[in-house]
């Protein structure tokens, strides 16, 4: 079996908000701006952004899955880190560096880059 992942979706609470929180983080608009389900692309990767509230559905908000995202470097890591809140610190893990952090809507994320050496 073939098996491939190319899209992922967080649950939101305010569809406004959090597309204005991943504008700003990735540095880009929104691909497409939906009051139910927005996307954005992500070098061929479909991030999205799902206002189930809307739809009737019930989830929970927090580390129960964690998407964890790479940039190209630890000054951009750090720089994309400081105004967020942080739930776990920059950490050496492997040849990573690993921090975590809470999107406007509650999610948590996983923000890494490799170790130069």
């Amino acid at each position: 079996m073939e098996c491939y992942i190319k899209s992922m979706y967080l649950c939101v609470n305010d569809m406004d908000r959090a597309i204005h929180f991943y504008e700003d983080f990735f540095e880009q608009e929104v691909l497409i701006r939906d009051e139910v389900y927005s996307i954005f692309d992500i070098h061929g990767f479909r991030f999205g952004l799902f206002a189930y509230q809307k739809m009737g559905e019930e989830h929970i908000f927090g580390s129960n899955c964690l998407p964890s995202l790479e940039v190209e470097n630890l000054n951009i890591l750090q720089s994309k880190i400081q105004q967020l809140e942080i739930c776990f610190p920059l950490t050496q893990i492997g040849d990573n560096w690993v921090v975590e952090f809470i999107d406007s809507e509650g999610n948590h994320i996983e923000l890494t880059t490799p170790i130069v050496k």
